[in-house]
């Protein structure tokens, strides 16, 4: 004779049946977890292929862009870079775009991080208003702003200079925003402890706060370096010697009106995105941990 004795309104039967229908359960997730990673292989594969086919591109004697598309070399060769670099100062260009994204990146991150830390730990007369007026200006095109931004640094003497390409950029709304959404995170019983034991604000902000914020700094890196060396319309306004351009300016000296060497033009643009695709190789762990963690609260 079987049990039937109730537990919790199930009998012994009903959990046994319960058990011997639960070995189905892996097999479904088995199943699931299949199709995602066949997913995120063609997703990978698609936004792979263009990078694929600009590498061909690059090393290959002709253009990959003909009646037949090519997925590989014919005859790699490497006269597309030695043809662009005796052509136009490349080196040059690359050594400007390293400078400016550089410096750039490094007052967006300060700026960034110690916004964040004020609008996030800090307790001052018109904080929210302050904030919600700042994250309004982020709905402004950067087009609109052009012209006024542009007579601010030419009154200020600064056209033709990298300086009038750093300034503007050195303060990023969309990352003081990140910021604070990181900082809110932090337990403010952190900071209050470092004061009781007589910490001052900057002292709280580099001993207690800052070492936590690696996965945050990553981000901000990351992301304010990818603008910047991207960065098109602004440096082409206010840079006028040829000398003093970036990449991305130069890449159009390589588009013709009627005709387009395609094996230069794929060459400096790998020049211009390999950087970016190895920092985010290196520090990918770091930038999906602090997007993961932002926004917490």
């Amino acid at each position: 004779m079987v049990a039937t004795v109730p537990t919790r309104g199930l009998t012994v039967v009903d959990a046994r049946a319960r058990t011997a229908r639960a070995p189905g359960r892996p097999g479904r997730r088995r199943v699931g977890w299949t199709l995602r990673v066949v997913a995120a292989v063609l997703v990978a594969v698609v936004m792979v292929f263009p990078l694929w086919v600009m590498l061909v591109t690059a090393f290959s004697s002709g253009s990959a862009y003909s009646q037949t598309l090519r997925l590989w070399p014919s005859e790699p060769t490497l006269d597309n870079f030695t043809r662009v670099f005796a052509a136009w100062p490349v080196g040059s260009w690359f050594a400007n775009s390293v400078a400016v994204a550089g410096v750039t990146t490094v007052l967006s991150v300060t700026v960034s991080l110690t916004g964040g830390f004020a609008f996030a730990k800090l307790r001052w007369a018109g904080r929210t208003p302050v904030f919600l007026l700042l994250l309004a200006t982020m709905m402004i095109p950067a087009q609109a702003i052009l012209v006024p931004q542009f007579r601010l640094v030419s009154s200020l003497g600064l056209v033709g200079t990298f300086w009038a390409v750093i300034l503007p950029g050195a303060a990023a709304t969309f990352g003081i925003f990140l910021a604070r959404q990181f900082l809110m995170a932090i337990p403010t019983e952190l900071v209050e402890a470092a004061r009781v034991d007589g910490a001052s604000t900057p002292r709280v902000f580099w001993s207690i706060v800052l070492p936590l914020c690696r996965p945050l700094i990553a981000v901000l890196t990351l992301l304010a370096l990818m603008y910047q060396w991207n960065d098109f319309l602004w440096p082409l306004v206010v840079l006028r010697d040829p000398a003093l351009f970036t990449l991305p300016i130069g890449l159009q000296f390589l588009q013709g009106q009627y005709l387009t060497d395609h094996g230069a033009l794929m060459a400096m643009t790998l020049l211009a995105t390999a950087p970016l695709v190895v920092l985010f190789l290196v520090f990918q762990r770091y930038f999906v941990q602090g997007l993961a963690t932002t926004g917490l609260r």
